[in-house]
């Protein structure tokens, strides 16, 4: 008999497909573990060697999903290492562009991967059948989030426009107004969103782990500002790595994360739990009337945070083109230096942090990349071993749909977020 074993050393942390594995014995959950095993892209590894201005295209690359957030951490971070400030104006563009990947992102969660759960559905074509004007009024909602990354990004799947310092080019404000008339009807699109994903029927289930997100003195974060946690000191982007250190686990191609030796979450159930009170009358009316409180520690409301964070998205993009004006130039100049830079932003999923070493030549010495995936692997693995304790009572197949909507509530990526589960329980 011969053998073969192949392993790889460089792991990159990935969003992609899994499998979860639940072992009980005596009616004790011995291990649950989440089996993320789409193979390594190694972008840290390739990144090496390039030239500094490189990682907004680059990385951008890593998720179809979500490459704002990749562009702009990997801006803020090697801005940050060469000592450059970015025009105001440039950075309301940014966020502006941020809001339209918010949007986009949750939508297609919230109608084409979650709502089925809820409803009854394998999917949301079977979904569009009995409720076509609910995922209708969802795609036209997504359309707007899409045409905003179109307009700023240069394209909605991997922008173009992003660089070092700001964008190759930027709009006039004639060129926005038609946006602001698109994202006014969206606005009653997000609000009919919250009311309706509000009604769903939520399992009763909270848990404690920590929470992570960035904040801002006065506005709610997207596209920079401090961490902060919700027991302990905040810190800046630069310490990140002095708090969460990340380790292998032999049965996923993520790495684990863990905030000072604990699990912690980091995604918009953080998000809002610590920055509820900087949402905007609107969004906050929205929140309370759909039952939500100043904190969500139920994962399978998350659905209603996204929903309301679609909202607030819609109303932050309306303002800054209300008061858009066009930046003096569109971009600022980036000379290269030796120096380490980091660089956070909040990804629809989560904190993504960005470390970049850079030579006086320009050229990456090395990167470090830690997206929202690995940092709630830890977080998720620790509620699929509560859920299965506590509902012992199901039998196999109740109890992997049961894993498979929690891990839906943290859509963790479009392959993961659909029915992709394979759960085996070992009952000795």
């Amino acid at each position: 008999m011969s053998e073969r074993n192949l392993s790889v050393g460089a792991l990159t942390r990935v969003e992609g497909e899994g499998a979860l594995r639940v072992r009980l014995t005596d009616g004790t959950v011995e291990s649950a573990e989440l089996n993320i095993y789409e193979p390594p892209r190694f972008f840290e590894a390739f990144l090496r060697g390039r030239s500094y201005t490189e990682p907004p295209d680059l990385t951008a690359r890593v998720c179809g999903i979500c490459p704002v957030a990749y562009q702009i951490s990997a801006c803020n971070a090697i801005e940050d290492a060469c000592g450059v400030t970015v025009d105001p104006e440039l950075v309301a563009l940014r966020r502006l562009l941020y809001c339209g990947e918010w949007i986009h992102s949750h939508v297609l969660h919230i109608y084409l991967l979650h709502a089925p759960d809820f409803l009854g559905h394998p999917d949301v074509v079977s979904l569009a059948k009995e409720h076509r004007e609910f995922v209708e009024r969802g795609l036209a909602l997504k359309k707007a989030g899409n045409r905003l990354m179109e307009q700023l990004g240069g394209r909605a799947i991997h922008p173009i426009n992003v660089r070092l310092g700001g964008f190759y080019s930027v709009p006039t404000r004639d060129e926005l107004k038609p946006l602001a008339k698109l994202l006014r009807h969206a606005l009653d699109d997000a609000l009919y969103t919250v009311t309706e994903v509000a009604r769903f029927d939520f399992p009763e289930t909270e848990f404690d782990h920590e929470l992570l997100a960035l904040s801002e003195p006065d506005q709610y974060a997207i596209e920079n500002g401090i961490i902060t946690r919700d027991s302990g000191l905040p810190f800046a982007a630069a310490e990140f790595l002095d708090h969460v250190t990340e380790a292998q686990v032999p049965h996923s191609t993520a790495l684990h994360a863990t905030l000072d030796g604990k699990r912690y979450l980091t995604g918009p159930m953080a998000r809002y739990s610590l920055n509820s009170a900087a949402l905007p009358p609107t969004a906050q009316q929205a929140a309370t009337e759909a039952g939500l409180g100043a904190t969500c520690r139920n994962p399978f409301r998350s659905i209603i945070v996204r929903a309301v964070e679609v909202v607030y998205a819609i109303e932050e993009a309306l303002r800054i083109i209300a008061e858009y004006q066009r930046p003096a130039r569109p971009f600022v100049d980036v000379p290269a230096r030796a120096a380490i830079g980091h660089g956070v932003s909040e990804a629809p999923r989560g904190l993504l942090y960005h470390r970049y070493e850079l030579d006086a030549d320009g050229l990456i010495r090395t990167a470090t990349i830690v997206p929202p995936t690995s940092q709630n692997q830890a977080a998720i693995e620790y509620e699929m071993a509560q859920l299965v304790a506590a509902n012992q009572s199901l039998d196999d197949a109740t109890l992997t749909s049961l894993c498979e909507r929690a891990i839906r509530n943290y859509d963790p990526c479009i392959s993961c977020s659909a029915h992709f589960l394979n759960l085996t329980v070992e009952r000795r």
